[in-house]
């Protein structure tokens, strides 16, 4: 009897047998019908379309719309108004946002605008929006003056806080401000604010007052006195020499400096014409005796 060599099987592997089930399965066969056709097309209109000169045109059109979206009425601004600013700062604002009216709304940005606005030095605050009725709206808070401050790079406006508003030429173009001078000024004008307050009793007579090596202040009077704070408590020191004043009229007599800066011993210092004359005083003195 001849031998028969191994039989086939016909049962498929177990590889294919899974590729079979999956190729089976729902999804599979919907994408094998849908998805590969729609790739195959989708490959052909890009084709067609991404030459260069469908390109051109694509986004020729494109831009063609935005500008009829953005040239619509609804979208223009056609003037700037500006609230809360001196005709001085508001001339100031306009060179700073220097808009071609009529202009689209979109073409233009309100936070980058307030941001420049508010870098001004005359502005505290800015607020900037677009209003119904295409108006660009520009709200500022101004800085107010407090005080003149004349340092080494000239004579300038401040606030209360001590933040530089702008240059000055002259003293006469703000005679109702307090004048304060020196290195450091700027950064203790608050306390500068309450010596000038504190002596507003001595009228007129104040000139202003000086920072001595960013420390303490002098208050500089008519007559070239001075009045020489100590570094603490400037106010209390002040209020003793106006108390005394209005007691003796100290400031009334020839006196050039009232040192204050060791609270336990005042100091006065005579004018030089004093001086002489006390001198001339002791010397007739001297001599009647003598004779």
């Amino acid at each position: 009897m001849q031998s028969l060599g191994p039989s086939h099987d016909p049962a498929p592997s177990r590889l294919s047998y899974r590729v079979q089930r999956w190729m089976l399965t729902p999804g599979i066969r919907l994408g094998l019908r849908i998805g590969v056709p729609g790739l195959v097309l989708g490959a052909a209109v890009a084709a067609f379309f991404l030459t260069g000169d469908r390109v051109a045109q694509i986004t020729g059109k494109i831009d063609d719309l935005k500008a009829m979206v953005r040239e619509r009425p609804e979208f223009m601004v056609e003037l700037m108004a500006i609230d809360g600013a001196s005709a001085d700062l508001a001339d100031d604002i306009r060179a700073a946002l220097p808009v071609d009216f009529p202009a689209s709304s979109f073409d233009l940005d309100p936070d980058a605008m307030r941001d420049t606005v508010a870098a001004l030095a005359p502005v505290e605050s800015a607020r900037v929006r677009i209003r119904p009725g295409g108006v660009l709206q520009v709200d500022v808070v101004e800085r107010i003056p407090a005080a003149l401050w004349r340092s080494w790079s000239g004579l300038s406006l401040i606030d209360a806080g001590g933040v530089r508003i702008a240059r000055v030429d002259s003293r006469k173009d703000f005679p109702d401000l307090p004048l304060v001078a020196g290195q450091g000024a700027d950064r203790q004008i608050a306390e500068a604010l309450l010596l000038i307050d504190a002596a507003a009793p001595l009228g007129d007579r104040m000139r202003g007052l000086v920072r001595v090596g960013e420390r303490r202040w002098d208050i500089v009077l008519d007559r070239d006195q001075r009045i020489l704070l100590p570094v603490q408590d400037p106010v209390q020191a002040l209020e003793r020499v106006i108390a005394l004043h209005k007691a003796h009229e100290m400031l009334d007599r020839d006196l050039a400096v009232v040192d204050m800066r060791l609270a336990a011993r005042p100091t006065l210092r005579l004018t030089e014409d004093a001086v002489q004359e006390l001198w001339r005083i002791r010397g007739e003195d001297a001599g009647g005796q003598d004779g």
